[in-house]
């Protein structure tokens, strides 16, 4: 007997195999399991078993001790297994533990031999001395912020010397009654590259993205091995790569070969969020959708904003000269200058995180943004679908943003003063710093605060908004100088007479408010439609 997704079934679980080549690997491994029922295999699960309590592998075919399976075929299957004997589990415990035990290297540590992000995320929570700068920041004193949040001035106090927590119900008053407080860290995708085995770039735009195909400029490339590329509004913001059909010289048959990768990036990410709230759906429906094309991620970056300045990039850098940090990598590099803003990475390839100055970066480029300073998780192949994986797992209930604040609190520390040698060689490194020196102030915040934060979605307009800045603030100061000096009539004369090239038809075309409103039933952008921000589960 044994019960999948609560349903009792007259099954007797079978094992039929490992996907892994050693559960070295990991703590947790997947196997293959067979439901065997009247001496006939019903059906298979692939699931995720802990091999602690796994114990050890039984032979195929052999019956196996899970009694419960749940999840499904898009967000995958764990399994439970009935406890063993208590000290061949705890042996085995012992022995698995040590395959994976973390390794001091320097400054830093390496997970040995792990293919997912982390053995356990830990939870990042409010302290005593982040309330004490978020007053800071408020410019308010005790008094005033008791008031304000309808409490005794006295617990204000206590949370401040240390003699009482901070409680989730203070965290929420104290975010209903300063809103803009609770607005002051974003979370935003900002980078999504997705390949599908057995899709052409066509079917990607109407199965995948449900855009009008018109509104796509095609055109040759050689990047990445593929010859095709379909480029939205003629623009590598929203662009997809595959192979173009070719004739076979002998049969003179068209030959499509299938594979396909499509890329948001920055900019398409925002834009094509334009396209969700077209179709009422959200980040959620959308990788739930390419997961049933056999969509696999390549690339994932998420985006924290940090909009009220929390963060001081000075400050950072510093901590970093002054080896006042701790890190699971062991690789960092630090780029820029005070005046042009500062940029940090940690890590390498396939994950990456990176802090910035956002808002000198927008302002070396022509822009504004109300977003001060920047942090940046890149994540590629498995750790992207890792992030992904843990955001449909229904057994922890985590919104995208915990996910996201848990990873940066387990994969980056800061600390207000320089973390001695001996600390560095400690069983348990991370526990023993955050026990023995205090939290950088403004990471700890930004790291506890933004964990309440939402993943806020913010569509961007049609690439034709950025042809018309870039127009009234670059061509217009010339055109009103011809005017003035009597050559008008010569611009316009050149304009009417002007050849645009294909791509820059394709782009009129695309960004014609008749044409997308026309294509409204396939959906296209919608110019008419305000702009809006909203939230993602």
């Amino acid at each position: 007997m044994i019960t999948i997704n609560h349903e009792p079934k007259a099954y007797t679980p079978i094992f039929l195999g490992t996907t892994q080549h050693s559960i070295r690997l990991s703590l947790e491994i997947i196997i293959m399991i067979g439901m065997k029922w009247h001496e006939e295999i019903i059906e298979t699960y692939n699931v995720t078993v802990s091999t602690i309590a796994l114990g050890q592998l039984p032979n195929i075919g052999s019956e196996i001790a899970i009694y419960e399976i749940t999840g499904s075929e898009l967000s995958g299957f764990k399994a439970k297994v009935r406890q063993s004997d208590a000290q061949s589990k705890n042996t085995v415990s012992t022995e698995l533990e040590q395959l994976v035990d973390l390794k001091n290297v320097g400054r830093y540590q390496m997970l040995k031999g792990k293919k997912t992000m982390t053995q356990e995320l830990n939870v990042p929570e409010l302290t005593n001395n982040n309330l004490i700068l978020m007053r800071q920041l408020l410019d308010v004193t005790q008094e005033e912020l008791a008031i304000t949040m309808g409490i005794n001035e006295k617990t204000i106090r206590r949370i401040e010397n240390k003699e009482q927590g901070i409680s989730e119900r203070f965290v929420n008053r104290l975010l209903s009654v300063y809103p803009d407080l609770a607005q002051s860290i974003e979370v935003q995708f900002d980078w999504v590259s997705l390949t599908f085995p057995d899709l052409t770039s066509k079917q990607v735009i109407n199965d995948i993205l449900t855009i009008q195909p018109d509104l796509f400029l095609e055109r040759p490339t050689s990047q990445n091995f593929y010859t095709r590329e379909m480029a939205f509004a003629g623009e590598k913001n929203i662009y997809i790569q595959d192979f173009a059909p070719i004739k076979n010289p002998e049969t003179q048959a068209i030959e499509q070969k299938y594979g396909t990768t499509l890329y948001l990036t920055g900019k398409g990410t925002r834009l094509f969020e334009k396209a969700l709230l077209e179709q009422n759906i959200n980040w959620r429906n959308f990788f739930e959708k390419a997961r049933q094309y056999r969509g696999h991620l390549t690339r994932l970056d998420i985006a924290i904003n940090d909009k009220w300045g929390l963060l001081n990039m000075n400050d950072l850098v510093k901590a970093v000269q002054e080896k006042r940090f701790w890190s699971k990598s062991k690789s960092y590099a630090v780029h820029g200058n005070v005046d042009d803003g500062w940029t940090v990475n940690f890590g390498k390839s396939p994950f990456v995180i990176r802090a910035y100055d956002k808002r000198k970066e927008q302002a070396s480029k022509g822009f504004d943004t109300d977003v001060q300073n920047r942090v940046e998780l890149e994540l590629h192949q498995d750790k992207a679908e890792y992030v992904i994986d843990e955001w449909f797992n229904h057994d922890n209930n985590k919104t995208l943003t915990e996910i996201t604040f848990d990873i940066l609190y387990t994969y980056l520390w800061f600390t207000d003063k320089p973390i001695k040698e001996k600390l560095l060689k400690a069983d348990k490194v991370r526990d023993t710093i955050e026990s023995s020196v205090e939290p950088m102030p403004s990471w700890s915040l930004l790291t506890a605060l933004g964990h309440k934060m939402k993943f806020i979605r913010q569509p961007k307009e049609q690439s034709i908004e950025r042809i018309k800045k870039w127009v009234l603030d670059s061509v217009v100061p010339s055109l009103s100088v011809l005017k003035k000096t009597g050559h008008w009539a010569e611009v316009i004369e050149a304009m009417n007479n002007a050849e645009l090239s294909s791509e820059q038809q394709k782009l009129v075309k695309a960004t014609m408010i008749n044409a997308i409103t026309q294509a409204n039933q396939k959906l296209t952008i919608n110019f008419e439609k305000p702009k809006k921000r909203y939230q993602e589960i």
